[in-house]
């Protein structure tokens, strides 16, 4: 735990300009910084959508290098693309929860005064988070994305399997038959790759999960390689299309013997967890898990 926040003086507001209610939350958080004695900035994407009256900055790249924390008022989708736009930048983000279930936004949207009283008395740890990116070629374009949950190959709107040889550290693993194949970070192992029936790791664990889109052959499971690999997918059967999604964006197309390698990236980003929770809880609380306690 930080013993201070003194140093939190700066701080920059994201928003999801999408969703209604994080307007009035927002301006609720303009006025409980300025109470603190904070100084507020934005983007200029939230400031306009919320009638924000502080300090603007462009975009959200340039705001994460004006100020000493960004809060962000969303769901996990607006985080993950905030992470992907301030890559490598030591600015740590606290995510508000607009949304559903939400592992990435520490904070309810009615428990922000309350968090940030904890923020303010040092009662908080920073998490490093890795980032994984997907670089080679697609359809004849070159592909190089990050991704803080996960890199997702997989078929186009026709309902027909698609065919991908996987190798890690140049060792073929198998040809899988499928919709498609996860690659997730650990941070990302509770999205997409649990629905697939992966398995939940830590956050901070250093690994990938690799999991099967409806496999056909059912000996395929959800496989955990360490966060030190380098995997390479080749497209081998792409009628119907193939596709590379990085945390849920389309990123390129995939034609016969494209080949895409994944593996760590140099960047990280840094997320606030309050000292009131932890994973383990938010599993507990949003998974709905009831049992005897040994």
């Amino acid at each position: 735990m930080k013993k201070s926040a003194d140093h939190f003086q700066r701080i920059g507001l994201v928003g999801n300009a999408e969703k209604p209610a994080a307007a009035a939350s927002l301006r609720a958080a303009v006025r409980l910084l300025r109470r603190a004695g904070r100084e507020v900035f934005s983007d200029a994407i939230t400031a306009a959508f919320a009638g924000l009256k502080c300090e603007i900055r462009p975009d959200t790249a340039a705001l994460a290098g004006a100020v000493d924390l960004l809060i962000i008022f969303g769901g996990d989708g607006t985080m993950l693309h905030t992470a992907r736009q301030i890559a490598g930048a030591r600015t740590p983000m606290l995510g508000v929860n607009l949304g559903g279930l939400g592992f990435l936004t520490a904070v309810p949207s009615d428990e922000l005064a309350t968090a940030l009283k904890l923020l303010w008395s040092g009662k908080y740890r920073l998490e490093a988070r890795a980032l994984i990116e997907a670089t080679g070629s697609g359809n004849g374009k070159a592909i190089k994305a990050a991704a803080l949950n996960d890199i997702v190959i997989s078929r186009g709107a026709a309902s027909r399997l698609i065919a991908l040889d996987v190798s890690v550290n140049g060792e073929p693993i198998t040809r899988y038959r499928c919709d498609g194949l996860i690659v997730s970070s650990p941070t990302g192992s509770t999205a997409y790759s649990l629905a697939a029936g992966g398995a939940i790791v830590l956050p901070t664990a250093e690994v990938f999960a690799l999991t099967p889109i409806c496999p056909h052959a059912l000996s395929n499971r959800s496989i955990i390689l360490p966060l030190s690999a380098t995997i390479r997918v080749k497209a081998i059967k792409t009628e119907p299309a193939t596709f590379l999604n990085t945390d849920g964006q389309i990123t390129g197309e995939l034609v016969n013997g494209d080949e895409i390698t994944i593996r760590r990236s140099r960047s990280t980003v840094r997320l606030v967890q309050l000292a009131h929770g932890s994973f383990l809880e938010a599993l507990r609380r949003k998974l709905h898990w009831r049992g005897t306690y040994l």
